[in-house]
């Protein structure tokens, strides 16, 4: 059901978006043009990149989509997240234009008729400057996703297919060279991750945290996330695609130094948020593929006792033996495929709070009476088996943190925890 009233919010919006759009875009401009070192940054294959007239029509519509995208929102919150969206880009683009200015190389052909206008009308207000990220590509990413939340059906397809067109535009008009474009969907994708419709903003739960495991991680990703810099920006060509994974990378370690699990964007349903799929896309690729080689000699789960098994996440495949599936895992997504789900996300190698502990207990003792159940994390190893630990503990099964974990360890031997989990077992009421 749409909220009454939205029109006002949205008009209101659109009045100081609008106006904010032209002056900041229309001053970067001119302070570029001031300046005598403009560099640029194009492939040789961009030469072939073929001019097609008629996608200025595709490319102008963005303009017209900006204003109807303020309508489409049910609720003030969506609205306001919206907006915050499409701020956030002008600021972050804006921004990049003045610090690392660039200038499109390549002539256009001479036009006339509508075509010819329409160029026209483009030049008279933007030059060959503000490039990288493309604003362009950042307000697609983020109008794309507002259109396809609110169509369905062959209109969604019809989205879809307009707004991949819009994209290719920026090229075939020779407004852009291509560096603009995947590092304006890096802008595009990040506002999308900033400002939430399902979560909070991670900017609400930032906090600078005390736990000195969490800063010794988050200076390792922190720290590979400038190696990556480094090389992209000393290397050049191919390698500028390592601003990827250093993106990726650098967001890991806000999430250990300050934001927290919610920083993942895991929703209840165990799926990532789209933005965080696409940011975090490097990262996630190689957190699966190092959770299936330290498990590749112990693949399945083991059954720990009165139908609680513990192994790592599961494929799809490897869901079908469990009717509910209690997670541990903030970073890697997983489709539970309508089985019972819950999950409790605790950071990678940081020990679960006892608080954390007591909801993955009392969830294990809910589900486990439907059907075999499978709590999981990444490896099976820590963060799932204090959950196990703590199930045991709150539930009797186990006087002690000892004999919890001796349980635990005659069925799965590779079992780590460190004090830090040992600590959270014990600051269970039950714990001994």
């Amino acid at each position: 059901m749409r909220e009454p009233g939205l029109l006002k919010p949205a008009v209101l919006w659109l009045l100081l978006l609008a106006p904010l759009f032209f002056s900041t875009y229309g001053f970067a401009t001119w302070v570029t043009s001031q300046r005598s070192d403009v560099g640029t940054l194009v492939f040789g294959w961009e030469s072939h990149m073929p001019f097609w007239a008629w996608t200025i029509v595709p490319y102008w519509s963005i303009d017209l989509l900006y204003g109807f995208s303020l309508l489409l929102p049910t609720t003030r919150h969506e609205l306001k997240q919206h907006a915050l969206r499409l701020l956030s880009a002008q600021v972050i683009a804006v921004s990049c234009f003045l610090i690392w200015p660039l200038r499109f190389t390549f002539e256009r052909p001479e036009l006339d008729g509508v075509f010819g206008w329409l160029f026209a009308v483009l030049a008279g207000f933007d030059k060959p400057f503000n490039q990288a990220p493309s604003l362009h590509i950042a307000l697609l990413v983020i109008l794309w996703v507002m259109y396809q939340r609110h169509t369905q059906g062959l209109w969604r397809w019809l989205v879809h297919g307009w707004f991949a067109l819009i994209g290719v535009s920026v090229l075939t008009t020779y407004q852009h060279h291509f560096i603009d474009l995947p590092t304006g969907a890096l802008a595009g994708w990040l506002c999308v991750w900033l400002w939430p419709v399902e979560h909070p903003s991670p900017l609400l739960s930032a906090r600078l945290t005390r736990d000195t495991q969490r800063r010794r991680l988050a200076v390792r990703y922190g720290l590979g996330a400038l190696l990556l810099l480094a090389l992209a920006l000393v290397l050049g060509g191919g390698w500028l695609w390592l601003l990827w994974p250093a993106v990726s990378l650098g967001l890991i370690a806000a999430n250990y130094l300050l934001i927290g699990v919610s920083g993942f964007q895991k929703r209840a349903d165990g799926r990532l948020t789209l933005a965080a799929r696409w940011l975090y896309a490097p990262y996630l690729a190689c957190a699966w593929i190092n959770s299936r080689l330290w498990t590749r000699k112990h693949p399945q789960p083991d059954l720990i006792v009165d139908n609680v098994w513990l192994g790592r996440i599961p494929t799809t495949g490897e869901q079908r033996s469990f009717a509910s599936i209690v997670d541990l895992c903030a970073e890697l997504p997983m489709d539970p495929q309508g089985r019972a789900y819950v999950c409790v996300p605790v950071l990678d190698l940081i020990a679960p709070t006892p608080d954390e502990c007591l909801n993955a207990a009392h969830a294990i003792e809910r589900l486990r009476a439907s059907g075999p159940l499978l709590v999981c994390c990444a490896l099976g190893y820590s963060r799932s088996a204090t959950a196990v630990a703590a199930w045991l503990l709150n539930t009797g099964r186990a006087a002690t943190v000892e004999q919890a974990l001796a349980i635990i360890r005659t069925a799965r031997a590779d079992v780590v925890l460190h004090p830090a989990h040992r600590q959270a077992l014990e600051g269970l009421p039950n714990a001994c």
